[in-house]
């Protein structure tokens, strides 16, 4: 006989899972028990608020390509855990919410802290399911699992009433379930064929690859297709670590804030290959690069799920197959000793090349600004982090210097070197750091802004408790830059809710346990890195930014006065 509560542990287990993220509740009281017993097994990592644990889950399920799992209290605690499960969703990240809830002979009075969890989570989610028979919790934690990896992964929750928790299980009965694993769509001959009777046909192919589902393998794979056809491919938005961005082959990230050039050279190609990504607002330009919902360009899209083939864009070819199956298929074909899109694939690396040149940045009087050279700054983090660290980050305007910047080696060892929210999530970067770090031991280096890192900032009192060492290059500018930006550009010169009074940043570091340094020019940096890099401790530098270096094109006053004068 085992309480429901420590046989749910024992299936967490099974499962593969080593870490909790959490905030404890007395609504689960009994599985935090399980755990006690099973500490050898399984760790409960204790956080300071529930959306920076659903953020750590969700890490670990991008990483992993496992179901990343947080344990929350009812009301309050799910609810804050949402931001977590909607950046799961979106990201298409297999993760579990377990919710310790109100009992059941309280249920349906608005007990304390109760809530309909169907209907507040039903829009964000792939299921929701309420636990009342013990024992049924095998069942119940197997086809969470399941649920979250098939298909397109994503987030599942499950709620667990606190009196069922603590009923006994006779489990030679109702023992644990085996681990579950995905299954593995594939692409049969005939749309195999299809598609390369249309990439053959075609002049300027290119492909987008992202989404969820890489491994390794599979990355090797599209890489030896690219080789193969000699074809150009772009990243999807923060998944730029699909395909190595140092092949000849790379094509820059096709997200938000993206080159340009190769914007226009997307417009141009005449098949687009989607690999992976579902295509969304960020990856099309708004849908208006990639025009929904039916392409100027022919389109074959691929991807896990079959509710996401012409469910936004109506494909010429839509093939539901996994990325592993995918890109083995594709790998797998033979390609002519010439093609005819040589030269365009050339072109279009050569056009991310040049993005990768920094032109200065120059204020509405065409003078240069700031004593922060930011390109340098990541050039700095290039050298001399290891090809296998693990770069985070929230959203803001500061993350785009390390998309345009930085290169990312692809995915090394089975697992992801970039964690970012497609979902434009504030907050994310520091506990995502924090759970890459003690789930993994490599180095993380996170990127945040003033606003991002106040969202989540206070993880680093989890990040001291547990040992885990994170570097986090914090941009102090006092602004909510990207609102600043969009503000500048529609409502020039009336600033409103966008300006924000900071304390030190390094001085808070060091309060939590980090060593906490801030720099005001770029020569001061790399020295406070490499000291970074070698101490045991985590490391937060604070980089005084003037509010002028707003984006990697253009100053605040430059778009100031292009706005006033488009105003007139």
């Amino acid at each position: 006989m085992s309480l429901a509560g420590h046989l749910l542990i024992d299936c967490l287990i099974e499962q593969g899972v080593t870490h909790v993220f959490g905030v404890p509740g007395e609504s689960f009281l009994a599985c935090l028990d399980g755990i006690f017993d099973r500490a050898d097994k399984i760790k409960f990592i204790n956080c300071r608020q529930e959306g920076g644990a659903a953020f750590m889950a969700e890490a670990v399920g991008k990483l992993t390509g496992r179901p990343g799992v947080c344990f929350v209290t009812r009301g309050p605690g799910a609810t804050n855990a949402s931001i977590g499960v909607h950046t799961a969703f979106q990201d298409s990240t297999p993760m579990v919410l377990l919710v310790g809830d109100v009992a059941s002979d309280t249920r349906d009075r608005e007990a304390f802290q109760e809530v309909n969890y169907l209907s507040f989570f039903e829009s964000m989610t792939k299921r929701v399911e309420r636990v009342d028979d013990p024992n049924r919790v095998p069942e119940y934690i197997a086809r969470a699992f399941a649920t979250a990896l098939n298909g397109r992964p994503g987030p599942v929750v499950l709620v667990l009433p606190e009196d069922m928790q603590i009923k006994a299980v006779d489990t030679t009965r109702y023992p644990v379930l085996a681990r579950i694993e995905p299954t593995r769509a594939g692409i049969n001959d005939e749309a195999l064929q299809r598609f390369e009777q249309m990439l053959l046909a075609s002049k300027r192919p290119f492909v987008i690859a992202g989404g969820a589902g890489w491994d390794a393998q599979s990355c090797k794979a599209l890489q030896a297709f690219a080789e193969k056809f000699n074809v150009p491919v772009g990243n999807a938005f923060r998944f730029q670590d699909t395909f190595d961005n140092h092949h000849t082959h790379y094509a820059g990230d096709v997200g938000i804030g993206i080159n340009p050039k190769l914007a226009a050279h997307i417009k141009d190609s005449d098949l687009i290959i989607a690999l992976g990504p579902r295509l969304g607002e960020m990856t099309t330009g708004g849908y208006a690069m990639l025009t929904a919902p039916k392409m100027q360009q022919k389109l074959i899209h691929i991807h896990a799920s079959s509710d996401e083939l012409n469910r936004v864009y109506q494909a010429d070819l839509a093939i539901n197959a996994s990325m592993d199956a995918a890109a083995k298929a594709l790998s797998s074909l033979q390609a002519p000793l010439d093609v005819a899109w040589s030269e365009w694939t050339k072109n279009v690396h050569a056009t991310y090349e040049a993005n990768l040149v920094h032109q200065p940045i120059l204020d509405a009087n065409k003078q240069s600004i700031g004593k922060i050279d930011m390109p340098a700054i990541v050039a700095m983090l290039q050298k001399h982090l290891p090809p296998d660290a693990v770069l985070t980050n929230g959203a803001g305007n500061f993350a785009s210097w390390v998309h345009r910047y930085f290169k990312h080696h692809g995915l090394i060892k089975g697992h992801k070197t970039q964690l970012a929210p497609t979902s434009g999530s504030m907050g994310y970067g520091v506990p995502a750091g924090i759970a890459a770090n003690l789930t993994t031991g490599r180095v993380v280096l996170t990127m945040a802004g003033d606003g991002d890192f106040l969202m989540n900032g206070q993880e680093l009192a989890t990040a001291v408790q547990y040992g885990a060492k994170t570097i986090i290059v914090l941009l102090n500018n006092g602004i909510y830059g990207t609102i600043r930006m969009h503000q500048e550009r529609e409502y020039p010169a009336r600033v409103s809710g966008s300006s924000m009074v900071n304390s030190s940043f390094a001085a808070l570091a060091n309060a939590y346990g980090y060593v906490g340094v801030r720099i005001t020019q770029t020569s001061e940096f790399e020295a406070q890195l490499l000291a970074a890099l070698a101490r045991a401790q985590g490391t937060v530098i604070e980089i005084m930014l003037e509010d002028e270096v707003l984006t990697t094109r253009a100053s605040l006053s430059a778009i100031r006065q292009a706005a006033l004068q488009s105003h007139q």
